[in-house]
């Protein structure tokens, strides 16, 4: 408080009497003239309740104005170290700190020591660190103090004997005359903060304005008291911590780089630049890892976000996305050279020449008169990751070192957030490449239906999930359609989902029937989820599960079958347009074990339309699933020209902007083998009709033109029709389809399975299915469920 001190004619120190008391009535501050007011050292007193130096009770006003912190000023007693009262007019003007703590600040304005010149009281006004006025009650001028007239930028003589309306025309001067006449109405005093500049200055300052009134023995208001502090740093701290609080709330709100980046120059529009942009380095948007080490010569950054006081961003001579190249004399290289902020303005010569490697900035800079620019550089973790300018032009203050300090403080919490969301982007880049890489690629062809697929994967925010869908070729012309989920997100539902794809395709390959391969299927799970809690795995064990429906659908006979683990229905829309979800039994999801599965056979006209889906489509924590169902339902009956215009209008008609989780779509449309393409034949069991089987097989073929595979296919019948005969039981019977290949099938009532062996040089039997494997492209047996069938494709279907 030593800001206080004046000397008086004699050389004595005669200043103010100052003390500051905080927030819980404690004394933090005494000065030389407090203490010999009252006679105590600053040590007797500091940390002290003020209230120990009252002589009397607080007078109501006082005790008003202290609850609702605004200023007081008027008569108060104290007490000296003596014993003595001492009478005095105290201003208690509160203010606050730059941590936001609340600070009284306590002057005398009168001349209280008893035997002291008067002319005291006039040092004091004159000499205050506050602005004063007096002004009588018709708001005419009286006496101000030099600082009051520097901070309205006039002399005392112009402002004596006249109103300030009169002197300083604007609405701030008549909203303090009409805070005035409210005083003099009143009797209260008012307290009030006010933002403008000195007219010396370009920055805009605070002010803390009190209005008092100044009355005599009988109340009676005699004249108005106006003090004002200046209260500039303590506001701009308030600013500062105020920013960076939003800040924290504002920025990092998602795990994406662009957004990340805009979240930054929107918090620094307006509140401390006119101009902000975000230019990065090209490895943060494909996740690859920043180079480490200083950036020197020429340097190439990928402009991210920028944003501008004014509508359209008309100082942005580069376009989001787009590459803007930095020669090493630019402030932005040297920024990102020494690892530092650059601070520019334009009074420094090299201020323009640093711009003018591109002509079209420099003109944008002198368009809009930008006359400071800052360039903080983006590091996280030791590591350079892009740069933030700032720029000023519309507002005429220029940038402070305590700009600098909060644009740093601002940018090093986004670039730990865009670090993040940097290493995210690989992250997730690398799961959904893992992801695609075990989905099919292309789907393989088949002639029993027509398929469209579609896999989205989930927005940012949630990670890649483990949903995926198949369409495996059987025996037979028969197609699998499979569409599962892996509960859970990440690289861990990723490998699991292609665990089970495969695992899918291998049980698909036995000819399972429906129910019996996810009762394998959820073996598998289950071994997968003790296994992975064996091994301490913290992001699997018991959490491992999945769903999945399986259909088999045969276009001889039309007819499908379908079986599911906990996941949702099918839809099936008919040729006719109908809408409806299969009836399923519900079987529980995959991993949980012991519990048994149900198949349903449902047999589709030609052109029947099914859908099959994850929960991602229909499922949202905006409305409950029956809703998404429904506009499932909808979206179905309204079909596009092709399976995948539909696959788009579903998508689009389901789901949100930003789905919170994967979806996977597949859309099949059923054809059907007539029967020209099908013969089928009983043999007896009975040696001498193989002849038989292998001249109505030969007659078969010629009729379909495919005289070329007579040959190998009287072979086939031959030796299959002869191991039912001699091996297995009755009924037998031989099917010829013509397909895409010409498929071969001889079933019998048996349940053995053949196996293929190496037969010895002088054994009579056992060559075979050797010879059928030799002379097919492939071939194999599965279950039914009166024995089984073994079939062969022989050759294609030419003709």
């Amino acid at each position: 408080m030593d800001t206080y001190k004046s000397i008086g004619g004699s050389g004595t120190e005669v200043d103010a009497a100052v003390a500051v008391v905080d927030e819980r009535g404690i004394i933090v501050s005494w000065n030389s003239a407090a203490e010999r007011l009252l006679g105590h050292a600053a040590e007797e007193v500091m940390g002290r309740p003020a209230a120990d130096l009252l002589a009397a009770d607080l007078p109501a006003p006082a005790r008003q104005c202290l609850a609702e912190q605004r200023a007081w000023n008027g008569p108060l007693q104290l007490r000296h170290r003596d014993g003595s009262r001492v009478d005095v007019e105290l201003l208690a003007q509160p203010s606050r700190d730059g941590d936001g703590s609340l600070r009284w600040l306590l002057v005398t304005l009168t001349a209280p020591p008893a035997g002291q010149d008067v002319s005291l009281t006039d040092r004091a006004f004159t000499q205050s660190a506050f602005a004063l006025a007096i002004n009588a009650t018709d708001l005419r001028c009286l006496r101000v103090n030099e600082r009051m007239c520097q901070m309205c930028g006039v002399t005392e003589d112009a402002l004596r004997g006249r109103r300030v309306t009169e002197v300083l025309p604007g609405p701030q001067w008549e909203a303090l005359e009409l805070y005035m006449r409210y005083v003099l109405q009143t009797g209260e005093p008012v307290h009030r903060e006010t933002y403008r500049r000195v007219p010396t200055e370009t920055r805009e300052r605070a002010w803390s304005v009190s209005i008092s009134p100044l009355k005599d023995e009988t109340g009676r208001t005699l004249a108005l008291w106006i003090g004002v502090l200046d209260i500039t740093e303590q506001y701009w701290a308030r600013q500062r911590l105020t920013l960076l609080n939003e800040a924290g709330a504002r920025i990092g709100t998602t795990l994406d780089v662009t957004r990340t980046a805009e979240e930054l120059v929107n918090t620094f529009v307006p509140r401390l630049a006119d101009f902000a942009l975000v230019d990065l380095l090209g490895a943060m948007l494909s996740g690859d890892e920043p180079i480490l080490g200083p950036l020197t010569g020429t340097i190439a950054l990928r402009r991210v976000a920028h944003q501008s006081v004014h509508e359209g961003v008309p100082e942005a001579v580069v376009a989001p996305e787009e590459i803007d190249f930095h020669p090493a004399d630019s402030p932005m290289a040297r920024c990102l050279a020494t690892g530092t902020p650059l601070l520019t303005t334009i009074d420094d010569p090299a201020f323009m020449p640093s711009l003018s490697f591109n002509p079209a900035r420099a003109a944008s800079a002198r368009t809009h008169g930008i006359h400071s620019v800052l360039a903080v550089p983006i590091r996280a973790r030791g590591v350079v990751l892009g740069v933030a300018v700032l720029a000023r032009g519309r507002r005429p203050d220029r940038f402070q070192q305590d700009d600098v300090l909060l644009a740093e403080e601002l940018t090093a919490r986004a670039a730990v957030c865009l670090d993040n969301a940097r290493r995210y982007t690989r992250e997730r880049a690398t799961a959904l490449a893992l992801q695609r890489s075990l989905l099919p690629q292309r789907l393989p062809e088949q002639s029993a239906v027509e398929v469209a697929t579609h896999y989205l994967p989930a927005s940012s925010q949630a990670g890649v999930g483990g949903d995926w869908f198949d369409v495996i070729p059987l025996s037979g012309a028969r197609v699998a359609l499979v569409v599962g989920d892996v509960v859970g997100h990440g690289l861990h539902a990723s490998a699991t989902m292609g665990r089970l794809r495969t695992a899918v395709r291998t049980l698909a390959d036995v000819d399972l029937p429906p129910d019996e391969l996810l009762t394998r299927l959820d073996d598998i799970v289950g071994r997968l989820g003790a296994e992975a809690e064996a091994d301490g795995d913290d992001d699997a064990g018991v959490d491992i599960g999945a769903t999945c429906l399986y259909a088999v659908y045969d276009p001889v006979s039309r007819r499908c079958t379908l079986a599911r683990a906990g996941h949702p229905l099918p839809v099936l829309v008919t040729p006719e347009g109908d809408v409806d979800f299969l009836d399923l039994p519900a079987g529980p999801p995959l991993g949980l074990g012991g519990l048994p599965f149900e198949c349903a056979e449902i047999d589709l006209p030609e052109g029947s339309t099914l859908a099959l889906y994850t929960d991602g489509l229909v499922e949202s924590r905006h409305h409950d699933i029956d809703v998404g169902l429904e506009r499932l339902r909808r979206a179905l009956a309204h079909p596009g020209p092709s399976l995948e215009a539909t696959c788009d209008s579903v998508l689009q008609a389901v789901l949100p902007d930003r789905p919170l989780d994967d979806v996977a779509l597949l859309v099949a449309r059923t054809r059907a083998l007539d029967s020209e393409r099908v013969a089928t034949w009983g043999v007896p069991a009975d040696p001498a009709r193989v002849a038989d089987a292998r001249k109505q097989a030969t007659k078969q073929l010629t009729d379909w033109g495919l005289d070329d595979s007579a040959f190998v296919t009287e072979l086939i019948v031959s030796e299959l029709v002869t191991n039912a005969i001699r091996h297995a039981e009755g009924p037998i019977q031989l099917r010829l389809i013509r397909d895409r290949t010409l498929i071969c099938e001889v079933s019998d009532g048996s349940a053995t399975a053949p196996h293929l062996r190496q037969a010895r040089a002088f054994d009579e039997g056992g060559r075979g299915l050797l010879l059928v494997a030799q002379l097919t492209q492939r071939w194999g047996t599965r279950q039914t469920p009166h024995g089984k069938t073994i079939w062969a494709e022989v050759a294609p279907a030419l003709g």
